[in-house]
Parts: structure tokens; sequence; C-alpha cells
């Protein structure tokens, strides 16, 4: 693609990045085909060549962001479905996320709008805040018929409908210590605990911590971890993003310098995509590039440090048919494609391939909130096809996908750390009893 910045917009770095990024497109429209949203509004304006044209004329021109350029930003999921399929190697989602740090200073949103966005940043990437608006929207919930007929609090009856009814108590997998590793230690890793699953779910750290230690592993919970980042990040608030990034680097580094580590262990895989991007995300920082670049290099799924452990033989856990989904940002954020199936395959289940596989769910971070609608369809699509498999059990690696596809479904979605833990010697999934 042919590009027309100037000598002095060259002279940004973000400006520069983005502009060797557009220079690469073909115009082919590979990525049409596997784009979720293409594929379930037909508008090309909704897909990532359509995206990729009014980025290109938006920091071209530098003029501000308009409501017909954030409204299809906005519809985009993240899912980088496109970066999979693209043939020149173009790199999305850091244009995807220029362009919407550009949003966020340029452009004024509707009232509501914004209130909502500040809210969702405001609470969900502090556990403590956010458990305590679940609470909140427990009491709230019968106004969601209500609020989903005024179109600017769409987003708001969203949360009140996927907000538990219940919710598991404060666990101490996610307290800081250091959990011994059980006989000889072969590794030792640090465990991102995060924001919103540690509330959601905390047994999938409790089964990977189990898992971990059993298999040898040294399992540290560091004092001071929070959000990866990812959540505000994705809705283009740059600074409070690389906040997050910075504390987070600060805390790791003082585990390396300590005692050394082997991994960061990352059980979400939204927050993995996005610790493995540290290297860019504070590549202009003269303080914490280095720093950034050991961190990412160090950042792991738990399903890819399975892999490289010696695995006990299986337990009997039954003919047990999954069907695996594997969460985009799994896929095609980190091409973590063969290590989750092939653990659970190995731990003795049936694993099925769930058909048109590389569609999202409609999860995507706080999309299932903000784009209620699409991502309403996009998940009765996804349920259709998991439950076209028949499984007995659903598995995944990233919370948001399980609370998405949960609200579609009554087959148990699981974490697949929480198979493994079962099959090698743990407790049976809560889901499963």
């Amino acid at each position: 693609m042919q590009t027309a910045f100037t000598a002095d917009q060259l002279e940004q770095p973000d400006v520069a990045h983005s502009e060797k990024i557009l220079r690469k497109c073909v115009h082919c429209g590979f990525c049409t085909a596997t784009c979720p949203t293409y594929v379930t509004l037909g508008n090309e304006l909704d897909s990532p060549r359509g995206r990729i044209y009014l980025i290109k004329e938006m920091l071209e021109d530098d003029r501000p962001a308009d409501e017909r350029v954030v409204t299809h930003i906005d519809r985009c999921l993240s899912c980088l479905s496109c970066i999979t399929t693209c043939p020149a190697d173009v790199n999305y989602m850091h244009l995807v996320d220029h362009a919407r740090a550009h949003i966020e200073r340029t452009y004024k949103r509707p009232f509501a709008d914004r209130m909502i966005r500040r809210i969702l940043a405001m609470t969900l990437p502090y556990p403590g805040r956010f458990r305590a608006s679940l609470t909140l929207a427990r009491l709230g919930r019968p106004f969601a018929a209500v609020l989903d007929g005024i179109k600017p609090l769409k987003p708001l009856a969203a949360m009140l409908k996927l907000a538990p009814a219940s919710l598991p108590a404060a666990s101490d997998a996610n307290r800081p210590a250091v959990r011994p590793a059980e006989g000889p230690r072969k590794k030792r890793v640090a465990l991102l605990t995060g924001c919103a699953q540690s509330v959601l779910d905390p047994k999938i750290n409790e089964a990977t911590i189990r898992l971990l230690t059993r298999l040898g592993v040294e399992v540290v919970v560091p004092e001071g971890e929070g959000c990866c980042g990812a959540l505000v990040h994705h809705m283009g608030q740059e600074e409070p993003a690389l906040d997050f990034a910075r504390r987070n680097v600060d805390v790791w580094m003082r585990e390396i310098e300590a005692g050394g580590l082997d991994a960061i262990v990352i059980t979400a895989s939204g927050c993995g995509t996005t610790i493995k991007d540290y290297h860019h995300m504070l590549r202009l920082d003269p303080a914490y590039a280095e720093k950034a670049a050991k961190v990412s290099g160090l950042a792991k799924d738990v399903t890819e440090l399975l892999t490289d452990l010696e695995l006990p033989a299986p337990r009997a856990v039954g003919p047990i048919v999954v069907a695996y989904h594997s969460a985009c940002s799994m896929q095609h954020g980190q091409r973590v494609i063969r290590q989750p199936k092939a653990l659970l395959s190995r731990a003795g289940f049936a694993v099925r391939d769930v058909p048109e596989g590389h569609l999202c769910c409609g999860s995507a971070g706080t999309y299932n909130i903000l784009q209620p609608e699409i991502a309403g369809r996009l998940r009765d699509r996804k349920v259709k096809n998991i439950e076209s498999v028949m499984p007995q059990v659903i598995a995944t690696g990233n919370i948001g996908c399980m609370t998405q596809i949960g609200s579609g479904t009554q087959i148990p979605v699981v974490h697949t750390v929480e198979l493994l833990d079962w099959a090698f010697g743990g407790d049976k999934p809560a889901a499963l009893a």
C-alpha cells in the first residue's frame, strides 16, 4: 500500500511504525474471509482491510477521529484472526492499537459511552473493586431489560446479564507467597494472578499451583502484581496501560534478580498476548525497554510450560469428550495451537475440534459489554458449532471465553488446566461434579 506521510509525521515513532505496517498491506482481502465482524455484518469497513483504509486516511491527514472511523474501529474485536490469515505479515494488532490511542486522544465520545468506559477502566482491573461491582450488579439485574431498551445504556444491560448469580470466595491461591515444589525443584516460575479471573474463577489458579508444584515447579505469586493492562489498552487508554505494564515489569524483575525465574506463567490467554507484547509497548521508554523485552521473553501460557515438563502417567478419567475452544488470543495472538490439545489428549480426554474454530466467541475483553449485539450473534454461532460436536465438557484457556460461552450453553465450561490437574492427580473440576 502506498502512503503519503510527511517527513515531519514520520518523526513520530508511532506514526513511523504504523506507516511500515500500512506499506505491507497488498489489498488481497484474504483477511475478510476470517474476520468475525465482516462475516457477521458484511460491511467492507468492518473488515481489517476496510479499517486499514480508515486508519491510513486518518493518520495521513493528521486529523481527529470522527464518528465514522470510531464506529468501525470500535466494532473490531482485536481477535487477530486477520494476522494469522495475512500472507503479507501485516501487524494489524499494533496498527489498531495506535488507532485506538489516537481516537482516545482526539475524539469526544457521547456522555453515556464515556461514563461506561470510565466505569470499566476503574473497576475491572482491580479485583477488590470488581468484586464489589459484581455484588451491586446482582442487585441491579432486575433492571437489565429496561436498560436494554435504551440504546446508549445497552452496555449496562449487558454488564448486568453477564454478572454471575454468585461469586466464589476469595482464594489463597491469589495471595502473594512462594509455593515450594514437591520433591526436587525443576523450575521456578512467577504466576500472574490476574484481575477479573482471580475474582470470577480462582479455582483456575488453584489448579495451576497444585499441578505445577506436583511436577516439581516452585510457584511464586509476587507482591505487587496487578492487571496486565490489556483491558484499558484495548480501549485506547495508552498511559494507564503502560503504567500497569511498568508495575508488573518492576515486580517480575525483582523476582528475576532475587531468585531467578524460568518463566512467567499466565492462565488467561488475553493477558498472555499483552505481556508478550510488553517489549513493543515499552520500546520507547529507555528505563524499561530492556527489562520489558526480558519479561516478554519469559512469558508463557501455562500449556507452553507444561509441554516442557515431564508428565506422569495420567489417571483414568473415563472416556470424556472435550470440545477445545482455542481462544483468539491463544491461537492468533500467541500462536499457541498444538500444545493445549496435545496435553488434553495425553491426559486421556477425547478432544474434538470445533467447526469455524478461527472465529471469535464475542468476548474479546470488554467487547461483549460495549458491543453486546454483535457479541451475542458471535456467541450463538460459536455455541452452535461447539454443540455440533456433542461434547461433555468445553475446555478453553481464557476466562473471558469461559464467561461468554457459558452464558449461551448448559455444557460445563472449564479451563484447560483444570482438566489437566484432575488427570494428573488433582481434584475433579467443580463444574463436572
